[in-house]
């Protein structure tokens, strides 16, 4: 997020595109056969780019991502983002430039997510500064950013039914939530902090506190301290099943504003869904690289 709170960009790299109709109506057989950069930008002008690729876009080293046009690098201090990509319907535009996120320190958390390892979340960096400098008026600018991966080896729709995460920048550092509601009624709830240096404890979980339903009405709740309402600062992405915003809580006395994520997997298990979603993701199957 900017610093002056205006706009966002987030960027995820897919093996196995798990938002992918086009992986879906694979069977899900071959993730390399399913790749993808997903590069959104939020505030005037914002755009929404997920194009789902072949195996012969996918190009991999140690330190090394790439997916036809873009890619991620590691220099083993940064990571730095090259975008190249086209938005989808209704604004088709090419969205071009460079992100930089910039760790103040690594951390060696990882948290299942399900008890027999088959989803678990890796948090690199939650404390980062992040700069921006994308081919388009306004959108050269510096903020807080955040490097995080996932890793599954089942759908998500297959073990949960309902998610919602959070991050939010604090004087000392930040701090994550992870709530879930898995298929067998199993509950996960997880609480960290984190300070600049990469330190992190699990922390006592606040208790929960409802927003606003999403545009589609996706449910959505975070953490705050007791008694505090949480707001909406920003919104960033509104679909059928899935809410991103910049929200502002309480934690300990402090008003922290971090990125919440709100995702109904009953509603993505929704066979209509996949054709809607497939004109928002286009599939482009053979790519040649120079």
């Amino acid at each position: 997020m900017s610093d002056c709170g205006t706009r966002a960009v987030s960027v995820i790299g897919f093996i196995g595109s798990v938002f992918s109709p086009w992986y879906r109506w694979s069977g899900r057989k071959n993730p390399q056969d399913h790749v993808c950069i997903n590069v959104a930008t939020y505030g005037p002008g914002g755009r929404f780019t997920m194009t789902d690729r072949g195996a012969s876009a996918l190009r991999q080293t140690n330190s090394r991502f790439e997916v036809g046009p873009s890619m991620m690098r590691w220099d083993g201090a940064n990571l730095i983002i090259d975008i190249d990509e086209v938005s989808g319907p209704p604004l088709i535009n090419r969205i071009r430039g460079q992100i930089r996120v910039v760790p103040s320190a690594l951390t060696n958390v990882e948290l299942p997510l399900t008890e027999d390892n088959a989803h678990i979340w890796r948090p690199f960096a939650p404390t980062s500064r992040i700069e921006v400098a994308i081919d388009r008026p306004g959108w050269q600018w510096e903020g807080a950013g955040y490097f995080d991966a996932n890793f599954g080896t089942r759908a998500l729709e297959e073990d949960f039914s309902y998610w919602t995460w959070g991050r939010f920048h604090t004087k000392s550092g930040a701090t994550c939530f992870y709530d879930a509601t898995r298929l067998d009624g199993s509950e996960l709830a997880a609480a960290f902090q984190f300070d600049a240096q990469g330190n992190a404890r699990a922390i006592p979980l606040p208790p929960k506190a409802r927003l606003p339903r999403s545009l589609w009405a996706v449910k959505r709740e975070t953490r705050a301290d007791a008694g505090f309402r949480p707001c909406q600062k920003l919104n960033m992405l509104d679909a059928p099943f899935y809410s991103r915003s910049a929200v502002e809580t309480q934690l300990d006395g402090e008003r922290v504003t971090g990125v919440h994520e709100a995702l109904d997997l009953r509603r993505f298990r929704n066979p209509l869904l996949k054709p809607m979603l497939a004109v928002r993701v286009p599939r482009r199957k053979t790519w040649q690289f120079d």
